[in-house]
């Protein structure tokens, strides 16, 4: 067995005796369950991590993540994952962060077949597709790296709008709010795409309705149409 695996046992009982330290009832309130307002959906990247960047806690951060952040709904995993955040915790932010440097999104930009990969890179490669006019007109080949994984937040940002329990929540409670973040890894800083949450939900609605009303009243308003 390989020192550096043994080293993980050893950090893990110095993090205890640690936070012990600076509460003893740290792990008793862990226990007694989780309330995070934030959900977020990451890249499995090992240079990427949500808490830490984020700089928040244990218990305040419910976290997804998976090969280039991407949100498939024929993904059970990243569906199951959304919908227990939405219904159960009601989390009142859900955040996409992509990150430069994504491998996914360099592959989904590479003209190989990958194997088992090919499915989940594909929808990269139609992000690529619906915004192809936009790349192409890019020249700098690291600046159109750098946009489509913008581009790809930004499509998933616009998945998980389409989601049944999103749009059913939002109507009751005027949340969650999807964000679109991209992390800079050579600079460590966490940007914000801003992407217009209420917006999306008004282009999209016509097609991607599930609820039946009219998702951007609020809920003093809208009580009459449930």
């Amino acid at each position: 067995m390989s020192k550096s695996y043994e080293t993980i046992f050893i950090n893990n009982k110095k993090w205890i005796q640690e936070k012990l330290g600076q509460d003893a009832d740290f792990f008793k309130k862990l226990a007694d369950g989780q309330h995070p307002e934030y959900l977020y959906i990451g890249c499995s990247d090992s240079r990427a991590t949500a808490e830490e960047l984020m700089g928040m806690k244990p218990g305040e951060v419910f976290v997804h993540r998976n090969i280039a952040n991407v949100v498939n709904t024929l993904d059970m995993s990243s569906t199951a994952v959304i919908q227990y955040a939405v219904e159960h915790l009601k989390v009142k932010h859900i955040i996409i962060c992509g990150h430069y440097g994504c491998g996914g999104v360099k592959a989904a930009m590479t003209p190989a077949d990958l194997g088992l990969l090919n499915p989940w890179l594909r929808t990269i490669r139609d992000v690529y597709r619906t915004h192809q006019a936009e790349l192409d007109a890019i020249s700098c080949d690291q600046m159109k790296y750098r946009r489509l994984v913008e581009l790809n937040v930004q499509e998933q940002c616009i998945n998980v709008i389409k989601m049944a329990c999103v749009q059913q929540r939002y109507i009751l409670d005027d949340y969650p709010i999807v964000h679109g973040w991209v992390f800079d890894i050579a600079t460590g800083e966490l940007i914000d795409l801003n992407i217009d949450f209420e917006e999306i939900l008004t282009d999209i609605q016509k097609v991607y309705d599930l609820t039946n009303s009219h998702w951007l009243m609020s809920k003093k308003n809208n009580k009459n149409l449930l």
